[in-house]
């Protein structure tokens, strides 16, 4: 038995909220109509609430007398997909990016659904004030996609102008059985690295080839190349990805194009690793634009960068036993760690104290084994086809995120 009861009205309101957000999705630093939302939703609760920190972020305090001071984190921005459920709340949002060209968007990762189930555990907290002291900062962050919106409200002095957390707590909906409760300690995240590279030829007509130098071979070779980073330049005993997501180049099949561009992506668990992958690329682009006579040398631009995310062990102890009595030990799994990369991780660092992070599952276990029954998983995150189940998957988010709060602020019984 569950202590966080919701009552039904509280359910329905949030689920609605969900069903907003998830049918109206915005991309990273685009949250405009989600922060808006985000505010409404938060009428009533007692909180001071800011927008704008950090671009469209949301920062609630929620205070309740003398006592610890903790974060909560949700990240709201959605992902250039197209949905492809089925749901009658699915989005059919497309949006033309600056450079005129039409993206589709969808909450393909679930924060639809962090940002709905942090609404319910703010409404939660504020309905329990009896039951404890302290200060709840609640943070809606955008552009966790881009992995620099945490890094966005830092600079804009997200901890010089609200209350500084000693715990930074925060949870992440995925491809788990609903009503599950997964969670590791030490990293349990990658890190992540982006680079943008522009190759360099000398364009030409397709007839005449010899006299280019063609960029979209040079590409190709650099491609090819690059696997050999994980395979014969990482310690077997080490964990490392590199994928090229984006390979552009040229405008008609009978033109040699000028240049050429890669998107590189990476993971890493190490800081070591992760300088050894990020100097191989380097070297390796620009041996290849060297073997193809290139004129100038490759440019990179690394973009994109989060750092490994460490769930703190002694933090993530607690925390967990207290989900085994909220929840029941039947209802927690352990898991490894995950290759994808999140920037909660940002916030704890850059204050020195302690980040839990934890995951959540949003699949009906029904369709969780009938999927495994194939030699499959359900559709995983940033998929076409992923969005949780509705319920029991928003409950379980708003009682964990509640639980873990109620763990790190003062119980009422120490109030002065």
């Amino acid at each position: 038995m569950t202590t966080v009861e919701l009552e039904a009205k509280t359910t329905d309101a949030l689920a609605d909220l969900y069903r907003q957000l998830h049918s109206d999705p915005e991309l990273s630093f685009a949250e405009h109509q989600t922060a808006a939302r985000i505010v409404d939703a938060l009428a009533g609760t007692g909180c001071e609430v800011t927008q704008h920190v950090g671009g469209t972020g949301v920062v609630a305090v929620l205070r309740n007398g003398d006592g610890p001071v903790i974060m909560l984190r949700a990240d709201m921005d959605a992902l250039p997909v197209a949905e492809n459920t089925g749901l009658p709340y699915a989005s059919t949002k497309v949006v033309v990016d600056q450079t005129g060209k039409s993206l589709p968007v969808a909450h393909a990762c679930g924060h639809d659904m962090h940002v709905a189930a942090l609404v319910g555990a703010v409404g939660e907290l504020s309905r329990l004030r009896e039951r404890w002291a302290g200060t709840v900062v609640a943070v809606f962050q955008p552009a966790e996609e881009l992995a620099s919106g945490a890094q966005a409200m830092i600079d804009d002095g997200l901890f010089e102008r609200f209350p500084r957390p000693s715990i930074v707590l925060g949870q992440h909906v995925g491809p788990l059985p609903a009503g599950m409760i997964g969670h590791g300690q030490g990293p349990v995240m990658a890190a992540t690295d982006s680079v943008q590279v522009t190759l360099f030829g000398r364009g030409g007509h397709g007839s005449q080839p010899e006299n280019t130098v063609d960029p979209v071979l040079m590409a190709a070779a650099t491609v090819v190349r690059l696997q050999s980073i994980v395979s014969r330049e990482v310690p077997s005993g080490q964990q490392a990805v590199v994928t090229v997501g984006r390979l552009q180049a040229g405008t008609k099949e009978n033109i040699i194009p000028a240049t050429a561009e890669l998107g590189i992506n990476t993971r890493s668990y190490t800081p070591e690793v992760r300088a050894q992958v990020k100097a191989a690329i380097e070297r390796i682009v620009t041996a290849e634009a060297a073997a193809s006579n290139s004129p100038q040398p490759p440019r990179f631009d690394w973009n994109v960068s989060a750092p490994v995310l460490i769930s703190d062990p002694a933090a993530t102890a607690q925390t967990v036993a207290a989900f085994e009595r909220e929840f029941g030990a039947s209802r927690l799994m352990p898991l490894p760690p995950l290759a994808a990369s999140e920037d909660v991780g940002v916030f704890g660092d850059s204050l020195g104290v302690p980040t839990v992070f934890w995951f959540w599952g949003g699949v009906p276990l029904d369709v969780f084994n009938e999927a495994l029954s194939r030699g499959q998983l359900p559709p995983m995150n940033h998929s076409p086809e992923f969005a949780p189940a509705i319920e029991p998957t928003l409950t379980t988010g708003v009682q964990a995120m509640t639980t873990a709060a109620l763990t790190w602020l003062q119980p009422n019984e120490l109030r002065s």
